[in-house]
């Protein structure tokens, strides 16, 4: 697929043609709108000339007669004559460098010439011996801003968080609406599709004031640096370090703009293949029917209707059978942060938490839970300042004493309890008879064989002690890899002995996660959302553990968390 290769290449075009003395803009934007509808196309480029040649290249949005006689010459050598020829003046790797705060394109080709800085390898070089600082044009504080971009674009190859980067986005959303300079504003991508992590946002808005937008969002606080800035895309890079684009749509194309820009690569192929199915041609301008009329431009929901399914939350859009269900009119109805009761996983300072009983309950009470569960560390987790039989009986009666002081919410009894190496349990039965449920997890040996760690797991649910499985991989997302089990035959275990699969809802945890979930669902199993909360702040992040739950397509019947308390004790006492 030449799709991301010619689009970095007309970017580079752009990129060196801003370096002419001439002015060239028009020229400038034409390669960049080039780019960005070659590097959005959801085919290859080489299937649309093969379609159709010049004239279907030319249908693209933004695609006309020079740019697609460039597209047919890289489509037949492999090459294009006018950026070979760009680059023998500049042979400079500009999407890298551009990409650097405190470095464009006309800064990035003035290191070229004083210093041969070709890539981000010299620039690091050049860096390390203090060279930008004397140059014109550059000083000390420029050479820190390079360098302080330099290490922000090395840390951030990866993905951030979701946990991280929605609140991001849901601030930065609210300033663009409080602006009053758009009509509608709504984020895309894999943030609003709630991935685990993000590894960049994208903003869709409409306005009819679209260049006042882009000078707001270039100088809002949360901004670093301007990498582009256009009339309908402005891209920049946020202070978290992450990228953002933002782009200005018309009000008639929101719509499609939203869907196209929501759904991953496979689902929206296969959305653009049903339009194609009925003679209508489907991207991020609208559904056309043969006349090139936009036909759909009610909304997004209206997209799907026309294609004769029906609209789908955005967390499915993953192309893992869901615009099948969609064509029967068989979509679950996904659970909702508003249908959730309570919250079994949450600690206090009796263990490793910063709170005390009553204030999480408190807490927990003005977020509208009916109840809360405590469950704070057996003796095992001794970092965690876990609690032994004894401790644990004392603690429990503390829960009592709390239930009586705060009214309003039900304070229930429980535990984080390990399951030690041998599959045995970290307290007594004695002890856990006295509580309400229990949560078993793994925090120790975890690089177990598979063999080994399954045969644990399972000696764990059969003894009749475990109501749930906390953290059931125990992974940390960017940071240690899951357990290594056999999930088949622990679902079996699971299944057998009516335990509950947990859905963590910690930001770097979100375990299990929709992948796991899925595998789960084919067994006769229930779910628990909790938080894992060790803070009365923690407690708001039931809506990440939401998130994955409506990728794994659980309803609110999956979830026995949603039930009441006299509802959940009589399930789990099963």
């Amino acid at each position: 697929m030449m799709n991301s290769k010619i689009a970095e290449i007309f970017e580079e075009i752009a990129d060196m043609l801003e370096l002419d003395e001439v002015d060239r803009k028009f020229e400038v934007l034409a390669y960049r709108k080039a780019a960005q509808t070659i590097e959005g196309l959801q085919e290859p480029v080489e299937d649309v000339y093969a379609r159709g040649g010049l004239e279907a290249l030319q249908e693209l949005p933004g695609i006309g007669k020079s740019t697609s006689s460039h597209i047919e010459e890289y489509i037949k050598t492999g090459r294009i004559k006018k950026y070979d020829e760009l680059k023998k003046k500049f042979p400079v790797d500009f999407n890298t460098l551009t990409k650097i705060p405190g470095l464009g394109a006309k800064k990035a080709a003035k290191l070229f010439v004083t210093l041969k800085v070709k890539d981000i390898d010299d620039l690091k070089k050049a860096l390390e011996r203090h060279k930008i600082k004397d140059l014109e044009g550059f000083g000390e504080r420029s050479e820190e801003v390079i360098l302080k971009g330099v290490q922000q674009y090395e840390s951030s190859k990866g993905r951030m968080l979701l946990g991280r980067a929605l609140p991001e986005a849901e601030r930065i959303i609210k300033k663009i609406k409080d602006s009053g300079l758009v009509h509608e504003v709504v984020i895309g991508g894999s943030t609003r599709r709630r991935k685990e992590t993000v590894g960049d946002l994208d903003i869709l808005v409409t306005s009819d004031k679209p260049e006042k937008v882009m000078d707001f969002i270039s100088k809002m606080h949360e901004v670093e640096s301007v990498a582009l800035k256009g009339p309908t895309k402005t891209t920049v890079r946020l202070m978290i370090g992450l990228s953002c684009d933002v782009r200005v749509v018309e009000d008639d194309s929101f719509g499609a703009a939203l869907q196209y820009f929501t759904g991953n690569k496979e689902h929206n192929v296969r959305m653009r293949e049903i339009a194609i199915g009925k003679g209508l041609k489907l991207n991020e301008y609208g559904l056309f029917d043969k006349k090139d009329r936009n036909i759909s431009k009610d909304g997004e929901e209206d997209i799907y209707k026309k294609l004769g399914l029906d609209w789908m939350p955005p967390e499915m859009r993953e192309n893992r059978g869901e615009i099948e269900l969609a064509m029967k009119h068989k979509l679950p109805k996904l659970i909702e942060l508003d249908e959730i009761k309570g919250d079994l996983h949450t600690h206090t300072i009796a263990s490793d938490g910063s709170y005390s009983i009553v204030e999480m309950a408190t807490a927990a009470k003005k977020l509208g839970r009916e109840y809360i569960g405590i469950s704070d560390h057996s003796k095992s987790e001794y970092i965690a300042r876990g609690m032994d039989d004894r401790k644990f009986v004392k603690h429990l009666s503390d829960i009592d004493k709390a239930n009586d002081a705060v009214q309003g919410i039900r304070i229930l009894k429980g535990a984080e309890i390990d399951i030690l190496k041998d599959g045995s349990l970290d307290l007594s039965g004695k002890t856990m008879e006295l509580m309400d449920y229990t949560l078993a997890s793994i925090h120790t040996n975890l690089s177990m064989p598979k063999e080994e760690m399954t045969k644990r797991i399972i000696a764990a649910f059969d003894s009749g002690y475990v109501d749930i499985w906390a953290h059931p991989t125990d992974r940390l997302i960017n940071a240690r890899g899951p357990i290594s089990v056999d999930f088949d035959r622990v679902f079996e275990a699971a299944e057998r002995n009516n335990v509950v699969m947990e859905i963590d809802s910690f930001p770097d945890r979100l375990d299990l996660s929709d992948e796991n979930i899925f595998k789960a669902r084919k067994y006769k199993l229930r779910f628990c959302i909790d938080t894992d909360s060790h803070s009365t702040e923690h407690l708001s992040f039931m809506r990440f553990g939401i998130g994955i739950a409506r990728r794994g397509w659980l309803t609110k019947e999956d979830v026995v968390n949603t039930m009441n308390a006299k509802e959940l004790l009589s399930f789990l006492g099963k």
